[in-house]
């Protein structure tokens, strides 16, 4: 008899665990051996819990080793044998090709039927990659959008230094005066770097700061940087 995929469930909402622990349920061979809410937890459970396959939310608060794309970093740094299935509710097309360009082995929506969650277990298992459908539908857009050409979302070190100071909370105005550049030049650098990240709406981008660790550095910090994707 083969034995069980061994799964540890992360996310800070216990609604969500459990509405996914019931999903998994449904699938033969998976089983559910530790939960966690928040990241001290989460590094907890894997440093003592056998485990093969880590499903987590990506937004998920208040833990040691925060969340988002700086979490994901620091477990496939630590972790880097360990396939993850990340929970989201954001769709935000270049923050998908980010996790998959951090080694993240598939994603799936939280507006999609849950049992996509079993799925990607399984795939993943096996060592193949899975996107639920509204995840597939983000990822597809971008190719769409960029001809083809996925590198296209880059944003340039000024287009960078603008979302920042945006996202910190500085009007179109405020940042036109503290670059020394025209409002229009601002607007255009702003609406230049959406287009290039997938984004169509401001909501979108402060939650593709955050997910980026955009939000926790200063403006200045945008010459050592160059490009965010």
């Amino acid at each position: 008899m083969q034995d069980p995929v061994r799964v540890v469930l992360a996310d800070d909402h216990p609604v969500i665990v459990f509405g996914a622990e019931q999903a998994l349920l449904k699938f033969p061979g998976v089983q559910v051996v530790a939960r966690a809410r928040q990241s001290t937890e989460l590094m907890k459970v894997l440093q003592t819990v056998a485990c093969d396959v880590l499903v987590t939310d990506l937004a998920m608060p208040g833990g040691q080793y925060g969340d988002g794309l700086p979490l994901i970093g620091y477990l496939r740094r630590n972790f880097p044998g360990l396939p993850i299935v990340v929970l989201t509710m954001l769709e935000n097309a270049a923050l998908l090709k980010r996790l998959s360009e951090l080694g993240v082995n598939a994603v799936v929506n939280k507006s999609d039927d849950l049992s996509h969650i079993g799925l990607a277990v399984q795939h993943v298992s096996r060592n193949l990659e899975y996107m639920s459908p509204l995840v597939k539908a983000a990822l597809d857009t971008l190719r769409m959008n960029a001809g083809g050409k996925t590198d296209d979302a880059m944003l340039s070190r000024r287009e960078l230094e603008v979302v920042r100071l945006f996202v910190s909370g500085m009007m179109i105005k405020e940042i036109s005066e503290q670059l020394n550049r025209s409002i229009k030049t601002i607007s255009t650098q702003k609406n230049t770097a959406m287009r290039k990240l997938g984004i169509e709406r401001d909501s979108e981008l402060f939650q593709y700061a955050q997910s980026n660790g955009l939000l926790n550095l200063s403006s200045n910090s945008a010459d050592d940087t160059g490009a965010a994707s």
